[in-house]
């Protein structure tokens, strides 16, 4: 029998088989069942045929039980790539893909999507976020979810809810109106639930109006009361901190084995204190999800096999393509390969390209082609130089795998070993990179004393070269024998994750010769109480070189000149965008916006790449031909990157959230808690919505985006103008490809009322749809407007009846159809 797919409705009443099972756990087993085993695995009990479940990292790729290079993952476009593309389908074959994925991982559970809000631009973690609008996001994410769930595993919507930024994130206590909750919030959860029926909610961190969100009412009402959820609510990891939360819609505690129930919890059910019935209702819960994904005996499946299937690798390319937003183009793009014979490419991300933004969502590829790259591959009748331009890097780069030899095997890479106090060798690893982080698996971390780390490593250049590490804690660094620096690194801040995977470095001056290899050895001293409960991470490698920056800048500006075009790359890094820490500004870092204008003075067919997950400022951005937004686009970054600016596909994207022309036209920016509280005093007005009420003009507007042909906007019409409260209008919108090449379009549709008695948005997105079409055809598309689009809660859902006027256009500023529907 097969327990709900993905596609069934939600299960209220347990399957008596599974009722069964409970009967045979005694107390203590059923609370060891909801508590994690690991790091990544829950309890299984053999007795009742239960295997564990494996969950893993998303939601741009599956990383799986560990982080390895040795094991590598499909890295797909950031999520504010997906957000740009505008296009379900899409979203439900990025699910599809990583379901597969996940499979072939032999991961049950994928941690994703994230479906927070982008309320701010400074929210550190946006690069992993749909977009600031919540419709955009609800579809997107009913679709993502779909998708993966229609292949056999389970998909995880996170973070329930008001996880919007990350200062003090473990802490911050989020105040927020019901009223902004239901209609932005939470309304991307209950489409993942209501439409999707996903098997697995992920709760948040933070507090919610003075509750922490894993003993807050909001996992009952309206997760499971409402929507009907019958699926797991997984916390955060080490989002539970008490007994108490027991009481509450909880049903899993990650990780393991430790943590604040166990035989705390078995105590308070004994003592009356927590009820037995809701321990059972946990299991139960937890029972569904294993027979779904597969891990019960004696019940199939809800997908036995992947039954959606395609070239992960290939899509990858696609959905970068699809998502890449053209803001600004004067007519250079797209160029004809055949045309050009000297290519300037320029900037640090051009040739270390941000494919992934940072934090638990980091995957490892296999292979990860920068724009340099794919515009050799792509050009190769053209001479295509490179300059740096501008440092973007920010403490240690690890070493290139090239230039590394493990001094034992003679293979490329590195030695690792575990020692214990008295220099004992306890572990070994040979590993293929200098960026390493142990997040489960085999080494005896708590065991160990000391991490030694040895390979030689040959420099390709001569000269001083800032040799070090990065991890909290005590290190060494010996080159060919000789200690040449020990540091006790200091953490930055009291996040944990950020101190974990984005953790401050220590160096040290060498003096080098090109090919004259060194023995370089890194002695880390391992903290007796790791801050994560027995994980570990350190990167070996270079710091950057600040010594010349004008110097850089000149070279490029040489280069642009000598050029007939110019790729000029910039870009964020991961000390601007990551989990576990905000922005405090929007600015490139580094002396990049400099460079920019110098390249641009000196080459006016300058075309700017932009490699960042979510806003940046572009003060130059009059001053180039083009300005292309590419995200952090996946392993396929370059070579989509070349097929867009050579024509070959066109920048399918448009803006998911607004970019702003300076940080103070931001109507909505604050994502520090003020006495440990953040305060969303805008209400339901963020994003463009803020835009409008301020009556501020930004640099580009949310929908906006470009394409390689033009259209027309030749109608729009409704099926009945009249709409019930318990019913939907069809807007129909007529358009026409009216260049000579096929494209895309992404119609959107937009409602305001006039005069009305409660305080709305200016405008506010009620459906879209992607286009396509070919040159000279004109096409329809219907979007559906629900009643919903046009309800305010008020302890309830509210519909003001009256007129509301419908527009229809390529952004929520342009906006030639309108038509008016009556609510009854």
């Amino acid at each position: 029998m097969t327990i709900s797919s993905a596609q069934d409705t939600a299960v209220t009443t347990p399957d008596p088989r599974l009722t069964a099972l409970l009967e045979q756990l005694t107390l203590d087993e059923k609370v060891l069942l909801l508590t994690g085993r690991d790091f990544w695995t829950t309890a299984p009990i053999e007795k009742i045929g239960l295997r564990r479940i494996l969950v893993s990292d998303g939601p741009s790729g599956v990383r799986g039980e560990v982080w390895d290079e040795r094991s590598p993952s499909l890295n797909l476009p950031s999520s504010t790539a997906l957000g740009a593309a505008w296009d379900p389908s899409i979203a439900r074959r990025y699910g599809n893909v990583a379901a597969v994925e996940a499979r072939r991982k032999g991961v049950d559970v994928v941690l994703g999507p994230t479906i927070n809000l982008h309320r701010s631009p400074l929210g550190g973690r946006h690069f992993e976020a749909f977009s600031e609008d919540p419709v955009l996001t609800a579809k997107l994410a009913a679709a993502y979810v779909t998708g993966v769930q229609e292949n056999g595993v389970g998909a995880t919507p996170k973070h329930y809810i008001a996880n919007d930024f990350e200062t003090d994130r473990f802490t911050a206590d989020v105040a927020v109106s019901d009223r902004a909750l239901r209609e932005l919030y939470l309304l991307a959860f209950e489409e993942a639930i209501t439409e999707a029926h996903a098997w697995l909610v992920m709760s948040s961190y933070n507090s919610v109006n003075g509750a922490t969100v894993t003993e807050n009412d909001l996992l009952e009402t309206p997760l499971n009361s409402e929507w009907g959820f019958d699926g797991v609510v997984i916390s955060d990891w080490t989002a539970v901190r008490s007994v108490n939360s027991a009481r509450f819609s909880q049903d899993l505690v990650m990780p393991g084995p430790a943590g604040p129930w166990g035989d705390a919890l078995v105590a308070a059910v004994i003592a009356g204190e927590v009820a037995e019935a809701a321990i059972d209702r946990k299991v139960l819960r937890l029972l569904t999800l294993a027979a779904r994904v597969g891990a019960l005996a004696g019940f199939e499946p809800a997908v036995a096999e992947p039954v959606v299937v395609e070239d992960g690798i290939r899509f990858a390319k696609e959905a970068e393509i699809a998502g890449s937003v053209l803001v600004t183009n004067t007519g250079q793009l797209p160029w004809v390969a055949e045309s050009l014979t000297k290519v300037a490419v320029i900037g640090h991300n051009a040739r270390f390209a941000r494919t992934q933004g940072g934090g638990s969502a980091t995957v490892l590829p296999e292979r990860a082609i920068a724009p340099l790259d794919g515009l050799i591959n792509a050009l190769p009748n053209a001479e295509v130089t490179y300059s740096v331009g501008a440092v973007v890097q920010e403490g240690i780069a690890e070493l290139p795998l090239t230039s590394i030899v493990n001094p034992h095997t003679g293979e490329p890479g590195a030695r690792v070993r575990f020692l214990d106090a008295d220099g004992g060798e306890l572990f070994t690893e040979d590993r293929r990179a200098t960026a390493l982080v142990w997040f489960g698996g085999d080494a005896p971390i708590a065991a160990s004393k000391v991490l030694e780390f040895s390979t030689t490593y040959t420099p390709d250049a001569t000269g001083e070269i800032l040799l070090g590490f990065a991890s909290a804690g005590n290190g060494r660094i010996l080159v060919n024998g000789a200690l040449l620096h020990e540091e006790n690194v200091v953490p930055v801040g009291t996040d944990l994750g950020a101190a974990f995977l984005s953790p401050p470095s220590a160096s040290v001056a060498v003096q080098v010769t090109a090919g004259v290899p060194i023995e370089l050895v890194v002695e880390y001293d391992i903290p007796a109480e790791g801050a994560l409960m027995g994980a570990l991470s350190i990167t070996i490698g270079i710091e950057p070189d600040l010594s010349n920056p004008d110097g850089l800048i000149e070279e490029a500006v040489a280069a642009a000149a000598a050029a007939d075009v110019v790729v000029l790359v910039v870009g964020t890094n991961s000390k601007v965008e990551s989990e576990g820490y905000d922005r405090s500004n929007l600015d490139l870092p580094g002396r990049q916006d400099d460079l920019v204008r110098a390249v641009a003075a000196a080459n006016p067919r300058t075309v700017v790449i932009v490699n960042s997950g979510s806003p940046v400022l572009m003060p130059w951005r009059d001053d180039v031909s083009a300005i292309l937004l590419s995200w952090f686009g996946g392993q396929e970054y370059g070579d989509a990157v070349a097929a867009m600016l050579l024509g070959e596909a066109e920048p399918g994207g448009r803006l998911p959230t607004t970019w702003p022309r300076t940080l103070a036209d931001v109507p909505v920016s604050n994502v520090t808690p003020d006495n440990g509280v953040v305060r969303y005093d805008e209400g339901i007005h963020i994003g463009y919505r803020a835009w409008l009420k301020a009556g501020t003009e930004p640099a580009y507007a949310f929908g906006h985006g470009l394409g390689y042909t033009t259209w027309s906007l030749d109608g729009l019409s409704l099926d009945d103008a009249s709409l019930p409260k318990s019913g939907a209008a069809t807007a129909t919108v007529t358009l026409s490809n009216t260049g000579d090449r096929a494209g895309k379009q992404v119609v959107q549709v937009y409602a305001s009322r006039a005069g009305s008695a409660i305080d709305r948005p200016v405008r506010w997105l009620v459906g879209f749809a992607p286009v396509t079409a070919e040159p000279g055809q004109t096409v329809s598309v219907d979007i559906s407007v629900p009643e919903r689009a046009f309800a305010d809660w008020q302890d309830g859902w509210h519909y003001e009846t009256g007129e509301y006027l419908l527009e229809a256009g390529t952004s929520v500023t342009e906006l030639p159809l309108s038509a008016t529907v009556t609510l009854n």
